[in-house]
């Protein structure tokens, strides 16, 4: 799958227990969204990633992965990243988007591009574009326009 399709979902912290479950760190917005996803890693084989239970209180949820039956093996998948493929989330609602269809737009300013977003960041204020030049850019003094795949800062 072409890296612009995948969206990355969580990571893989830690074996939970002795036999082969791994604690993931979601990055869904409710953890428990990891259940309904088709979730895909280049450690493992497609489909072989079972929801099993969430953490309260957590963003870490309870996973099996097929194949893995004890802690050693588990240990083994620390790290892993795990993706879902774009094409698999529904439709957002108008007005809101996927941070994975803001990065790569081009950002003008007064009719001049000032950079392309290179990644969204979100400390506790609401969203940050972070553009390719190191400018941080708060989303909500924008205007999206996917068609054309710029975004105008106000003002």
């Amino acid at each position: 799958m072409a890296d612009n399709k995948k969206i990355l979902v969580g990571k893989i912290v830690a074996p939970q227990g002795i036999r082969g479950e791994v604690r993931v760190n979601a990055y869904t917005a409710n953890p428990t969204d990891m259940r309904d996803l088709r979730v895909m890693s280049s450690r493992f084989a497609d489909g072989a990633f079972h929801f099993v239970r969430a953490v309260p209180a957590s963003t870490v949820i309870i996973a099996r992965v097929d194949g893995v039956n004890d802690r050693n093996a588990a240990e083994l998948l620390r790290g892993a990243e795990l993706f879902i493929n774009r094409d698999d989330l529904p439709q957002p609602a108008p007005g809101e988007y996927y941070h994975a269809d803001l990065i790569g737009l081009s950002v003008v300013r007064d009719g001049v591009q000032v950079g392309v977003v290179d990644n969204v960041q979100n400390y506790g204020g609401g969203d940050i574009l972070e553009l390719d030049n190191g400018d941080l850019i708060a989303f909500n003094s924008v205007d999206v326009d996917l068609e054309n795949k710029t975004i105008y800062i106000r003002g």
